[in-house]
């Protein structure tokens, strides 16, 4: 569906073990910052004498600018090839990094984020490029898992080492800790990672720019309007309605311009006229409901709900990453087995009954309880995950892999967003002044509800392939 510059060359049986490293140091740079900055946010507000909703900017600034650089991936790696695109991204990266622990106040680190988040919201989508257009179909799902262990150890290893950085170092290490990595992963890059520009004499494709107009602001607006949900009037405030409403809009009129483009829009959405893409497509904006409103829930239950402190509420987490973690090395097998629509129905199904001790639970519910609870729901969602992503690359050319990246990627992200901005609305709404911790129970009650859905939405995947 989309226009080739040079004709691709086969993939290989199985990516080396070197371009996978390349890619996996790289991701793991780009999510532990993500997850170590949230736990910080507190202590950013003290040191900046900020108050806590310009702070908030931290994490929103970074969102928003990752969500907007997903779109230009598959263009920019069409016109300057993976590799280079890969190593621009990293290197933006770490220098956002570095002048992230240079700011001097609010809204300096704030204009620094935004400049880490259009380096990681280019690596996101491309890590899965590199690694799909360079695998054979037999082993997707096996790849997949495996350029799937930055998602799995960044919930692990980031708001632990958070904590622990704002126990004994200055804040600025929050960002400083991302440089000598993304220095080992830009190494690996240059070295593992195939030269893959195009050819002298090949056509190149021309940006886009009416889709830039459209499809830019269209996911800002709307993950910046979901993202001022949680606070009082939830879905009503105007904030939320204007920008919400204004980026759907937008959204609907790219589909529109990039159904008539062709194959030179800057997302080839017809891509979801394939039933693998499409299927893929509604199951992730449902897992990213799911899980990242789970990511938003737990680490408050702790802290508001039982009292720990932050390091604490990080360490308790460990559990579900270590689970998610554990899915990396069990995905494979299962789906060969069972087909991806069974593991996936069934995966969302024993997530949503591992959330049910949470909305239960009160402040003296056995750890060892929710630990074991946390434990399936992170190996359930882990399970999940690879299946529901692979099944995106089944049906398509290699050339069109990057598009079908960018579009899980930005399903993902909307329905996270959605996620989010629903159990802070129902957290805040069900809380009480007295004892704020009474709205928890309604949260998780509706991240359960999420995962039911969820469940219904894998049922288009593909089943079993029958020998």
């Amino acid at each position: 569906m989309t226009q080739s510059t040079a004709a691709p060359p086969a993939a290989p049986a199985q990516p080396s073990g070197k371009l996978l490293a390349a890619i996996i140091v790289g991701g793991v740079t780009a999510i532990l910052d993500t997850t170590i900055v949230a736990i910080g946010l507190q202590t950013l507000t003290h040191q900046l004498h900020a108050s806590v909703a310009t702070i908030q900017w931290v994490s929103t600034g970074y969102l928003l600018a990752l969500a907007v650089a997903i779109p230009f991936v598959s263009w920019a790696q069409a016109r300057f090839g993976g590799k280079r695109v890969w190593l621009f991204a990293l290197s933006l990266f770490v220098l956002g990094s570095i002048l992230c622990a240079c700011a001097w106040d609010a809204p300096s680190l704030i204009a620094f984020r935004v400049v880490q988040g259009l380096g990681g919201g280019i690596m996101f989508p491309l890590m899965q490029t590199l690694a799909m257009q360079n695998v054979a179909p037999e082993n997707r799902t096996r790849t997949m898992a495996t350029v799937g262990i930055p998602a799995a150890l960044g919930p692990i290893l980031g708001p632990v080492l958070g904590g622990l950085v704002l126990e004994w170092l200055d804040w600025r290490w929050l960002f400083l800790i991302n440089v000598p990595l993304g220095i080992v992963g830009l190494v690996l890059a240059m070295k593992f990672i195939a030269d893959d520009r195009p050819l002298p004499g090949c056509p190149r494709p021309r940006v886009d720019a009416v889709g830039i107009v459209l499809l830019a602001p269209a996911l800002a607006g709307l993950l910046y309007g979901l993202s001022n949900a949680h606070a009082e009037g939830g879905f009503g405030r105007m904030d939320v309605l204007v920008p919400a409403i204004t980026g759907a809009l937008l959204l609907v009129g790219f589909t529109v311009w990039a159904v008539r483009r062709a194959g030179t829009a800057l997302v080839d959405v017809r891509l979801l006229a394939v039933r693998s893409v499409r299927s893929s497509a509604i199951a992730l904006t449902f897992l990213g409901a799911a899980l990242f409103a789970g990511t938003f829930l737990l680490p408050l239950y702790f802290q508001i709900s039982r009292g720990d402190g932050v390091l604490d509420a990080a360490l308790l987490l460990i559990p579900q990453g270590v689970g998610s973690l554990l899915a990396r090395l069990l995905a494979s097998p299962i789906v060969e087995r069972f087909g991806a629509r069974a593991v996936a129905a069934a995966g969302f199904v024993l997530s949503a009954i591992a959330t049910v001790p949470f909305a239960l639970a009160g402040a003296e519910t056995s750890l060892w309880l929710l630990g074991a609870a946390l434990f399936v729901r992170g190996l359930c969602l882990g399970v999940v995950m690879i299946p529901v992503m692979t099944t995106a690359y089944i049906d398509i050319d290699r050339q069109e892999v990057p598009h079908a990246s960018a579009i899980t990627r930005i399903v993902q992200q909307l329905g996270g967003a959605f996620g989010t901005a629903l159990v802070a609305v129902v957290l805040t709404a069900a809380a009480t002044a007295s004892d704020p911790a009474t709205g928890f129970g309604p949260a998780f009650w509706t991240v359960i509800a999420m995962s039911a859905a969820a469940a219904a939405a894998a049922l288009p995947l593909p089943g079993r392939k029958r020998s």
